[in-house]
């Protein structure tokens, strides 16, 4: 375990100045998780879902993968949004994607890496329902920022439209989906106007055209 000692001394280090700004804080924690947040985003290790907006543990209840995608056969995803949804009734889903995704580019470039491929192939699917407004951005960065976009409003569909969600709001309970995007170069999210708060929503906005 010498290889991770570091790790070790960071996390004692963060234990004990987090005691002595709340001595009561892991006693609490360790009683209860009550966040009013789910937040799906990309396993990039560079979008830390608790610092970027500011929350401590217990406030975010979070699942990653490469590039944020929500797929209806996913049983890690749904088991998730199951248990944050109808345990701990969360009262909003952020799905979070980030500029200069390498799961995204790899997508758009039609590059090859084996077993995720098959992952991308959802990806790619976005940028075929899509391809005419991205093809026509002057640049190739350009390209890929809308496709980021892009992706993130498609998984917001994905949220609504699983059969989790859809039974919640039946049920008449109140959630409402968000689609945000981060920049790496500045620190900053950005939201993407979309908003999704019941299923009469999915027919009038630009959600899923």
């Amino acid at each position: 375990m010498k290889e991770l000692e570091e790790l070790f001394e960071n996390n004692r280090q963060w234990a004990q100045s987090t005691v002595a700004g709340d001595p009561e804080f892991f006693k609490k924690l360790s009683r209860l998780q009550t966040p009013e947040y789910l937040w799906i985003g990309c396993s990039d290790s560079r979008v830390p879902a608790n610092q970027l907006i500011g929350l401590a543990p217990g406030e975010v209840f979070v699942h990653r993968n490469v590039a944020n995608v929500v797929v209806h056969t996913d049983m890690n995803c749904l088991s998730v949004m199951q248990y944050a949804v109808e345990v701990l009734n969360v009262k909003h889903i952020i799905v979070c994607g980030h500029y200069g995704c390498g799961g995204v580019k790899a997508a758009l470039e039609g590059d090859s890496f084996g077993l995720i491929d098959n992952w991308l192939r959802h990806i790619k699917d976005v940028y075929r329902m899509h391809q005419q407004d991205i093809d026509a951005q002057p640049t190739e960065q350009a390209k890929l920022d809308v496709l980021c976009e892009k992706n993130v409003i498609e998984q917001v569909a994905n949220v609504c439209t699983t059969s989790i969600v859809q039974n919640y709001w039946r049920a008449g309970n109140e959630l409402t989906v968000h689609g945000v995007i981060y920049a790496l170069d500045s620190g900053l999210l950005k939201s993407l106007d979309v908003e999704v708060s019941g299923p009469e929503q999915l027919c009038i906005t630009h959600i899923l055209k």
